[in-house]
């Protein structure tokens, strides 16, 4: 039997078993295997790590590891540019682009309104999640483990919170994406992108009150769906006013 030493770090040991998380422990096996295959055998998805180190030295996915390795985990990296050293993948995990599981309807409208390009679909099969992610270079978000480990899925996160609103605040902080913010750029129900409108323009597909009333409109390019500025724009504002104080806490 041989043995090699795992250590997870940061949010990583969120996976782990108590006993596992910030130490080392170790992994015995008898035939060697991919790095990835170990990593996700200890219950981490290889799609939240960014950067492994077997012996200080930085590896790939493929890497075989031998009687006595030492293996260390990193989770994505937000204020260190490690591409020099980066070997799991082209790139760091930074690209903001979504396609989000069936069980997180909410918080796809969410990332919309706060202008992130959101795939999300409630008929969506976890096939289709894993090859969309894999095909169009999208981070998958979903709260199933074993998704995130198929093979065809890259970049991908767990979210932890159950809160909508709470698991926003998650995946801006996780990604660091407090400041591409943009607020009302897109379709909070088909994902397009909105532009400005002139009032004479949507006068017949908003109510009568609205369109005289109202100066500001945006539509939708791909669905034609109309916004402006009611209550709904004042809810949604200081949710986003909200969200920006509390990225610097």
């Amino acid at each position: 039997m041989k043995t090699a030493f795992l250590r997870f770090y940061a949010e990583l040991n969120d996976f782990l078993p108590r006993e596992r998380r910030m130490v080392s422990f170790p992994y015995r096996f008898c035939v060697p295997a991919p790095v990835r295959d170990v990593i996700e055998s200890a219950g981490v998805p290889h799609t939240e790590v960014d950067l492994i180190l077997v012996n200080g030295r930085s590896v790939g996915f493929s890497h075989v590891i031998e009687d006595g390795d030492r293996i260390s985990v990193y989770p994505v990296f937000e204020s260190i540019d490690i591409t020099p050293v980066l070997q799991v993948r082209p790139r760091p995990l930074r690209q903001p682009r979504f396609v989000l599981d069936v069980h997180l309807g909410r918080l796809a409208a969410y990332l919309r309104m706060v202008g992130f390009d959101t795939l999300y679909r409630n008929s969506f099969t976890d096939a289709e999640l894993a090859a969309v992610a894999g095909g169009e270079d999208r981070i998958l978000l979903t709260r199933d483990r074993g998704l995130l480990k198929r093979t065809a899925v890259s970049r991908g996160y767990c979210v932890r919170e159950t809160s909508p609103r709470r698991q926003l605040e998650e995946v801006l902080r996780r990604f660091d994406l407090f400041r591409l913010i943009a607020p009302f750029s897109r379709c909070m129900v088909c994902n397009g992108v909105l532009r400005p409108v002139e009032r004479e323009a949507v006068k017949d597909a908003v109510p009568t009150k609205i369109a005289e009333t109202q100066t500001e409109f945006l539509r939708c390019e791909s669905c034609a769906r109309v916004y402006w500025k009611g209550s709904h724009y004042d809810r949604m504002r200081n949710l986003i006013e909200s969200l920006r104080e509390r990225s610097v806490l």
